[in-house]
């Protein structure tokens, strides 16, 4: 096939249809005549992709928009009902597996709680295949439809060839989990679908970014509160994202031990679980037996009651000193990375809220220097408490977009890898 500038004509074509998809799913319904400029295509090649891409079902008419002069302009949108998409959100309390049309519209959902064994990690791949099991059961999902499994995680992943993704989360036990691996021989789908597991941060990054607070930005951090602290850093040079272990970087020198095993660690401070310890070691009394989302909001409403009522000023001081800690984070994060804006999400960021929020803010422009403070917002993430399990979701996504909407297919009965691969990896192990 002929090349042009190194690139095939397919290759050509794939990234033609691959521009299409991805303007058409951000910013659509868009005409045809619309999507020339934003994508940099001629007419024609608009014309010939979406030809293909509405042969193929991808895409579909959504009514018109009229023009001043001449025929009103046909609209183009993704089909929502052209793919399916499963999410898992491997949370500090529960694992959450959720399956979505391409329209992000929720089909079946299913939450199980980690319970007494924890992170264990037979445990929480059985939970997995449990909850991926039932939300395909429960929507009557065709297989064929199904794009892929993301799946967002704490810690650090490590992309192993053909082993797959390998995590390595300190916080939680895991030294070099095979994660990839154990999926998919516990879960129930075909082989040929792509698994994509990546950092909870990041996670939430993507989605806010083609989503939320982070449309239109060109360099941002997106930060994931919790009961423990992540951070994704997306830049012009990481344009899908960078997961960065901010909630270990050492705020005081000698100071409260971190669930890593290091001391002074963000984490130890800034942490839904250390402030709800740190409450509790000032004096505060969260109800007995009260879990970790259930203390934070004791907390909050005891530094905040409302109703004209004075606030604890053990549990303000705590909160106050907290958010001293996450803005002098931030203005780490600001330094260094000069975003354009700062999302703060995770269920503890958007339960402590707008007010918690202006603390922070001023503490972390106070510490930054002037010229990257002047030029970012730091605001809450828009997309609630579940957005990393639809930022998994989205993972699929941008891969089959990438490929130019062509689904995964299983390997031709009995084909066999080429013996020279075999013999290379083989070096490789």
């Amino acid at each position: 096939m002929a090349a042009v500038g190194g690139r095939t004509v397919r290759d050509l074509r794939r990234e033609s249809r691959s521009a299409v998809l991805q303007r058409l799913y951000v910013d659509g319904p868009m005409s045809r005549h619309a999507l020339g400029p934003a994508t940099g295509l001629s007419s024609g090649s608009v014309s010939n992709v979406v030809t293909g891409l509405l042969a193929d079902g991808l895409v579909e008419e959504a009514g018109t928009v009229g023009a001043d002069a001449g025929r009103p302009s046909r609209l183009l949108r993704i089909r929502p009902d052209s793919g399916r998409l499963i999410g898992v959100d491997v949370g500090e309390t529960r694992v959450r597996v959720e399956l979505l049309d391409l329209g992000l519209a929720e089909l079946a959902c299913v939450e199980r709680p980690l319970g007494p064994r924890g992170y264990d990690i037979g445990a929480v791949v059985g939970h997995v295949a449990d909850g991926v099991a039932e939300v395909v059961r429960a929507a009557g999902l065709p297989v064929p439809k199904l794009l892929g499994v993301g799946v967002g995680v704490p810690g650090i992943v490590e992309d192993a060839g053909r082993k797959g993704a390998v995590v390595h989360g300190q916080t939680v036990g895991w030294d070099a989990v095979p994660l990839e691996r154990l999926l998919r021989a516990s879960v129930q789908l075909p082989p040929h679908l792509p698994y994509f597991i990546e950092n909870g941060a990041k996670a939430l990054g993507q989605a806010e970014m083609w989503f939320g607070g982070g449309r239109g930005a060109r360099n941002a951090v997106v930060v994931l509160l919790g009961s423990g602290v992540g951070a994704c850093v997306v830049t012009e040079e990481a344009a899908r994202g960078r997961a960065v272990e901010w909630g270990h970087l050492t705020v005081r020198v000698a100071g409260r031990r971190c669930r890593c095993g290091a001391f002074g660690c963000l984490e130890a401070y800034a942490g839904a679980a250390a402030l709800v310890a740190r409450w509790r070691e000032a004096g505060g009394r969260p109800s007995d037996g009260a879990g970790e989302e259930r203390a934070l909001t004791e907390l909050l409403a005891a530094a905040r009651p409302g109703g004209g009522r004075e606030p604890d000023p053990v549990a303000a001081a705590v909160l106050a000193e907290t958010a001293e800690y996450l803005g002098a984070g931030l203005s780490d994060l600001i330094n260094l990375f000069q975003p354009e804006r700062v999302l703060i999400g995770g269920w503890a960021g958007l339960q402590l809220g707008d007010a918690f929020l202006d603390q922070v803010r001023t503490h972390a422009l106070t510490r930054a220097l002037r010229h990257p403070a002047a030029r970012v917002r730091i605001e809450l993430g828009r997309l609630g408490p579940d957005a990393v399990t639809i930022g998994a979701a989205v993972l699929p996504l941008a891969a089959f977009f990438a490929t130019g909407g062509h689904r995964p297919r299983p390997a031709p009965e009995g084909a066999k890898a080429p013996t020279w691969r075999a013999g290379v990896e083989g070096r490789l192990v």
